[in-house]
């Protein structure tokens, strides 16, 4: 009888695991998918879609087909407990018992870092699809009365690349849109400086996105705290008001509330693991993207976060499948891969510029790190899109 294998989510993390485990056995297990989502949407592209540059049905597809041609099942529902010493996950009343368990649950926007923040409050964000909808009403109807803006990530944030796409892309557009010049562009960030990026920083990327900024005409705030948003300015722990007529800020992440209350993770929602992936409490547990704890080797004036989406993700994704393959085969898990060795690989789009980020380590120390900035940043970004869509549409994630 086939091994069953359960897989939590079903964006980067979940369907990268599990494709890489019917991949990794020829076949021979029982996958089932359960996701509250039915698409698989390709986050990096969600900086486009207030702008109208990107539609939903351009950077999403549904994920019960793949799932379907690879013989997985797939349970469109969101899970609602986990017990992990009976092995078994439930769905309301129904239970699907696992011998292994991936969670990739993803995150949850923490609106609760500030008052005013997330959906329908004063500062939009752009961290899902339905977020980046909202902020694309927003900046329609900032257009017809414009004012200033203000872009950044607040404290404990740390997908802070989307910040900066978002907020040059909304410099690029103000151009477009013959505001440039009527404008005042504000980047508020918790980071210490600028280039920090949830990771440490860069060789040069502090002066590279200063000039960057320069260039552009715009303000940085940086160590800042976000105290509140209200409906006409952004207040500071410090005591600044920020006015604005337009803001978008990333808010910290969290795992998500069910793995905190099933014991398997942290109040955070987040599972401490080993360089496995394992979790460090149970053999038949993995977790891999947000869902996995991370500690950052480095203390911040002000709270930053550690980047553990994209490419990070499909990492530990794949780390996690061969390890439940060598277990159903019998054997010991080996393939071990920490965070903080994963090569940092990132393209950061400027509307028609951008930069290129490299580094052989996700955190420090490191011995190689390398920012590129220039136009075929720009068109990389879009190339890629096309390419990871295509790769993950078809099922073909063994693919680099």
């Amino acid at each position: 009888m086939a091994r069953k294998v359960l897989v939590l989510g079903s964006n980067f993390g979940g369907l990268t695991a599990a494709l890489a485990v019917r991949s990794e056995l020829h076949g021979d297990v029982d996958v089932t998918v359960i996701s509250p989502s039915d698409r698989f949407v390709f986050n990096p592209s969600l900086i486009w879609l207030p702008f109208g540059v990107r539609s939903e049905e351009d950077l999403s597809f549904p994920v019960a087909p793949v799932l379907g041609d690879h013989h997985i099942e797939f349970v469109h529902a969101s899970a609602t407990s986990i017990d992990p010493g009976a092995k078994v996950v439930r769905v309301g009343t129904t239970e699907y018992p696992y011998d292994y368990l991936i969670i990739a649950t993803g995150y949850e926007n923490d609106f609760s870092v500030a008052p005013g923040l997330g959906r329908g409050g004063n500062a939009v964000t752009i961290t899902s699809l339905d977020d980046a909808t909202e902020a694309g009403e927003r900046w329609r109807k900032f257009l017809e009365k414009p004012g200033d803006v203000v872009i950044g990530a607040t404290q404990g944030a740390s997908c802070f690349g989307a910040a900066y796409e978002f907020l040059f892309n909304t410099a690029y557009q103000l151009k477009k849109h013959g505001l440039a010049d009527r404008v005042k562009l504000t980047y508020l960030t918790s980071e210490p400086e600028l280039g920090h990026f949830g990771i440490g920083g860069l060789p040069h990327g502090e002066t590279l996105l200063g000039m960057f900024l320069k260039q552009k005409g715009i303000e940085a705030i940086t160590n800042a705290s976000v105290e509140y948003v209200d409906s006409v300015a952004i207040r500071l722990t410090d005591g600044r008001d920020l006015p604005f007529a337009f803001s978008m800020l990333i808010p910290p992440f969290v795992g998500r509330r069910l793995i905190a209350e099933s014991g398997l993770g942290d109040a955070k929602g987040y599972v401490a693991v080993r360089p496995t992936y394992q979790s460090t409490a149970f053999d038949d547990v993995y977790a891999v993207g947000i869902a996995a704890a991370v500690q950052a080797p480095w203390h911040t004036p002000t709270p930053v976060g550690v980047p553990k989406t994209g490419f990070p993700t499909e990492v530990m994704a794949h780390v996690a499948a061969k390890n439940v393959a060598a277990q159903i085969r019998g054997e010991t898990p080996s393939e071990e891969h920490e965070f903080k060795d994963i090569k940092a690989v990132c393209v950061m789009d400027a509307g028609n510029n951008g930069v290129i980020i490299l580094a052989d380590k996700m955190l420090p120390p490191r011995r190689h790190g390398l920012l590129i900035p220039g136009p075929q940043a720009h068109l990389m970004k879009l190339a890629f899109e096309k390419y990871f869509l295509w790769k993950s549409r078809n099922g073909y994630v063994n693919l680099p």
